[in-house]
């Protein structure tokens, strides 16, 4: 299908068009029970970037780069197909940057960065931990948004495939978490709400109360 002169930039950009891919990414973590005598690692865990809907990334994602603890041989290690994910093992949290690199090389990388959780703790969102093997989540919803794609980036933006024909889901009901935040906002909006009617209110009787006591001097000084 070909397009208008209109609706393509001279750079080749898609006017006007804006496409949103919404991501997962995060980490699995399980614990070995006990230290490893060798090396002291005490579980073992998987980072991972993977899409929200059941579609296949690869389609327009050239590779996924994850940045982990220089300790580790081959810090860098770069994943170019899926699933995007590194499993490794160790004892510590720190912080894994990860990077989407797409298949057309005129569009910019998405960068995302997620602290590895190996431990139970509170924390925004606090991982959960599921299963009879203490398996810990914790992992973000996000979107790649691409305003104006060139033409080859916007046609593999809308060409993508399912990844699976089973069931698909994630370990963390993202659905529910919106429901929740959308409900605590609500909450807090109308708690603010009312404060400010009842700020209002006080102020309001205090006016009224430094008229009345105004009007008492005045009929007071006039009788003098």
């Amino acid at each position: 299908m070909s397009e208008s002169q209109d609706s393509v930039e001279g750079s080749g950009r898609m006017k006007g068009v804006t496409v949103v891919k919404p991501i997962v990414y995060g980490n699995l973590a399980r614990p070995f029970g006990k230290k490893r005598e060798e090396d002291g690692h005490t579980h073992q865990w998987t980072v991972y970037a993977k899409p929200y809907n059941n579609e296949d990334m690869s389609v327009y994602v050239k590779k996924v780069q994850f940045k982990l603890h220089d300790s580790y041989p081959n810090a860098t290690r770069v994943v170019s197909k899926p699933p995007y994910e590194v499993t490794e093992t160790g004892w510590g949290e720190f912080e894994v940057v990860i990077k989407i690199y797409f298949e057309d090389p005129n569009e910019r990388p998405v960068t995302l960065y997620h602290v590895l959780k190996l431990f139970p703790s509170s924390g925004a969102p606090a991982p959960v931990v599921m299963g009879p093997l203490k398996t810990l989540v914790c992992e973000y919803y996000d979107e790649m948004i691409f305003q104006e794609p060139s033409l080859m980036m916007q046609q593999l933006l809308t060409s993508t495939r399912q990844i699976t024909l089973g069931p698909y889901k994630h370990e963390t009901d993202f659905e529910e978490k919106r429901q929740k935040t959308e409900a605590a906002i609500n909450s807090a909006r109308d708690k603010v709400k009312r404060e400010i009617d009842d700020l209002r209110d006080k102020l309001k009787l205090a006016k009224e109360t430094i008229a009345r006591f105004r009007s008492e001097i005045e009929k007071s000084q006039a009788v003098h």
